[in-house]
């Protein structure tokens, strides 16, 4: 497995280097410490598995380090790495292509599980992102005049299935890993997550997630 270490300190890398030595029985790291590195190390190391990526880097302004890459390489898993535990950044990485953010104060325990996931195919969402309401209303601002502005649903119906669907989708699962958890074909998990995401009435999965743990939800049929 090979890893794109992405940090302006050496000291930072060198910790990181040493837990992510026990995610797979055999690890290998590219080093990069600023954004015009990242891009090289990405274009002579097309064999990288997942990029580890500091949100601010030296030549990078914030989030368009993240954009390049995941523009440049869709197929790439990329993790931010950030001492910031503000769930809009960790929300517009995701929006991004990040598969996921993790916040420096993590345990190895945690980064690892998360790193895990993701190269399950899955998304690892953080916990800080998931819990504050703050971070679906600036992703889903209220609509602009009419009598119900600046209110949503309370709850939402979903058929059981749908919620066992979204309740996996929230802890980052992938149609795949959902599909073969719940015996299920791709294509139907694909119909699921479409009707869920009408159902919420949001756009992505992710905000589907976040308004998965701010309401309850009814079922009033099979599904």
């Amino acid at each position: 497995m090979l890893l794109l270490l992405a940090d302006d300190h050496a000291l930072v890398r060198e910790g990181l280097k040493h837990t992510l030595a026990n995610l797979a029985a055999s690890v290998e790291f590219v080093e990069a410490a600023t954004a015009a590195e990242v891009i090289d190390n990405l274009g002579t190391n097309q064999a990288v598995d997942l990029a580890l990526l500091d949100l601010v880097m030296p030549g990078s302004d914030g989030f368009s380090l993240l954009t390049r890459v995941c523009n440049s390489h869709p197929d790439l898993p990329v993790v931010i790495l950030s001492g910031t535990a503000d769930p809009a950044k960790m929300r517009k990485a995701i929006d991004i292509g990040a598969a996921g953010f993790i916040c420096k104060s993590a345990t190895a325990q945690v980064m690892l599980s998360a790193l895990r996931l993701v190269l399950a195919g899955g998304i690892y969402l953080p916990p800080d992102m998931l819990k504050t309401s703050s971070a679906f209303e600036a992703v889903n601002p209220a609509p602009m005049g009419g009598p119900d502005a600046g209110q949503r649903p309370s709850s939402a119906t979903l058929t059981t299935r749908q919620r066992e669907v979204l309740e996996l989708l929230t802890k980052g699962k992938s149609n795949k890993q959902i599909a073969r958890e719940l015996d299920l074909s791709g294509n139907t998990v694909k119909i699921h997550v479409a009707a869920i995401l009408r159902a919420l009435g949001v756009e992505n999965r992710t905000q589907a997630a976040i308004v998965a743990r701010e309401r309850p939800f009814d079922t009033n049929r099979d599904g």
